[in-house]
């Protein structure tokens, strides 16, 4: 266990009969870039039962972080649910990922494109001053099925814009675009077929998708990821890591369990 931060649950919040959010305490020694994630999860019969979880969290921020969905059957989730304020919960010594700013080629646009609770990392880089200091406009799209899904991430953007901070920065750079595909909203429809259509674009008055200066973060479901990917590279878009930056990177830690 000596991989592990043992760490102090703060609070919980269930947003609807799915999703969930808590804060915990956070060790002194974690350190993590803004959009990375860490192994987490909970001591069971002595053993580590993990996942991995985006820090939803800034890394300038005292209290770590994580928005979950919750999974009856789910090895973890179905635990994890269940946790109150006072309980304990581990997180891996290690945080890693691709979602963030060095992976990408410089530009003047990012994309940041999430399903579900794949805004978690986002949640993160909206809060990175940094994020601001590279990039002209960020457009944050939130994909879901239903309107009350949507609502953590809605929160979480009203209450930067009445931030000191980051009030004027969201004002002059942050545009914030929900969708949902199964109910009556402003907007409506899959984030593959906004961008295809080009409705994203003209919903948000910005220029259609441009390899000259649109970088692109995307975290969500497999499917989803999928077929970005296969739309962005037949469009000349390179994907970027580590060890080389590219057009777009993708985040593959994503709990569905």
């Amino acid at each position: 266990m000596s991989a592990f931060y043992r760490e102090k649950v703060l609070s919980v919040r269930h947003w609807t009969d799915t999703l969930f959010s808590f804060t915990a305490t956070r060790d002194s020694g974690f350190r993590f870039q803004n959009g990375q994630f860490a192994m987490i999860g909970l001591e069971v019969e002595g053993r580590p039962l993990l996942r991995a979880y985006s820090m939803a969290s800034a890394n300038h921020e005292e209290e770590l972080e994580f928005f979950s969905i919750k999974v009856a059957d789910g090895p973890l989730t179905s635990k994890l649910q269940k946790i109150k304020e006072g309980d304990t919960i581990l997180v891996g010594r290690k945080a890693t990922g691709t979602l963030i700013a060095d992976n990408l080629i410089p530009g003047e646009r990012l994309l940041l494109l999430s399903t579900g609770t794949g805004l978690a990392p986002f949640a993160s880089l909206i809060k990175d001053p940094d994020v601001y200091d590279r990039f002209e406009t960020i457009v944050l799209v939130h994909g879901c099925r239903q309107v009350s899904e949507l609502a953590y991430g809605e929160e979480l953007v009203a209450r930067l814009r009445d931030d000191e901070l980051f009030g004027p920065l969201l004002a002059e750079k942050l545009l914030y675009y929900p969708t949902v595909t199964r109910e009556p909203f402003r907007n409506r429809g899959r984030i593959t077929d906004l961008i295809t259509s080009g409705q994203l674009f003209d919903d948000i008055g910005q220029p259609p998708l441009d390899i000259a200066t649109d970088r692109i973060m995307m975290c969500g479901s497999p499917g989803m990821l999928v077929e970005l990917r296969e739309m962005f590279e037949a469009r000349s878009f390179l994907e970027g890591s580590g060890s080389e930056a590219g057009h777009f990177v993708i985040e593959k830690a994503f709990v569905e369990r």
